[in-house]
């Protein structure tokens, strides 16, 4: 049932040593006051979804484990179909701080200053000042390195953290997200960002406090993992050069 106008989506999958806890700071934070909550839970073979029904929120199951990126856009269909204005989005690790989701709605919902666009995509960074994070591997940064190279290259824009899934979308981006064919639901990422850089968004980043993960395995652990992704990352945003260039 529809309570606010803001939706945080958290995307789930085998994360019962996470969620109760992540949920359980949001009751003590008062988050569900603030905002409406889905856990869209992705085929988890484990209680995620079991625990994740304990609190105050919505939750979706998804038939099989249908990847990250289709987690997302069942959350986007979620927010068009109900008639909200605002969406955040978060991890179930708990690698995203809380304090992170009222500044995010705040960049989202602030009226911009005179001459500035307001943004239909906010983003939260781990590299601007101010920010906290984690160590990460060498491999990690060089690809962060790298994506932030081709954002340039391709759209003119200056972005530190174009991986980050911590992220806010107005009813503009997430009713494009939901339609057909308009996101990938496999790899996520720097791809969605050129593309919605080159339809004409308007994408900001915010300094983000964000915590290494304690349970669980991250998506793209292993050096054999990393690559893949690299690789098929270069290939989707080429793609998408290619076909929203110029549009």
């Amino acid at each position: 049932m529809k309570l606010h106008d803001v939706l945080l989506i958290i995307p789930a999958y085998n994360e019962e040593k996470n969620i109760g806890g992540v949920l359980q700071a949001m009751v003590d934070y008062g988050i569900m006051e603030k905002m409406d909550v889905l856990v869209i839970n992705d085929g988890s073979k484990d209680k995620t979804a079991e625990i994740a029904s304990q609190y105050p929120v919505e939750v979706i199951s998804q038939v099989f484990n249908m990847g990250y990126g289709a987690a997302l856009q069942t959350g986007y269909k979620y927010a068009a179909d109900y008639g909200y204005e605002y969406l955040l989005q978060m991890d179930a690790d708990g690698q995203h701080d809380l304090k992170n989701l009222e500044l995010l709605y705040q960049k989202l919902c602030d009226l911009p200053q005179d001459g500035q666009k307001q943004p239909d995509i906010v983003i939260g960074s781990r590299f601007l000042e101010g920010s906290q994070s984690f160590p990460m591997s060498k491999i990690r940064i060089f690809a962060i390195n790298m994506f932030r190279a081709v954002i340039f290259a391709a759209t003119g824009y200056r972005l530190t953290d174009p991986t980050s899934g911590l992220q806010g979308l107005n009813r503009k981006a997430f009713i494009y997200y939901a339609g057909y064919s308009n996101f990938d639901i496999k790899y996520p990422d720097l791809n969605m960002v050129v593309q919605m850089l080159l339809l004409g968004f308007h994408i900001e980043e915010f300094p983000a406090i964000m915590h290494l993960r304690t349970e669980g395995v991250p998506m793209h652990s292993g050096i054999w993992h990393a690559i893949q992704y690299m690789v098929v990352m270069s290939l989707s945003t080429f793609n998408a050069i290619l076909r929203y260039h110029r549009k």
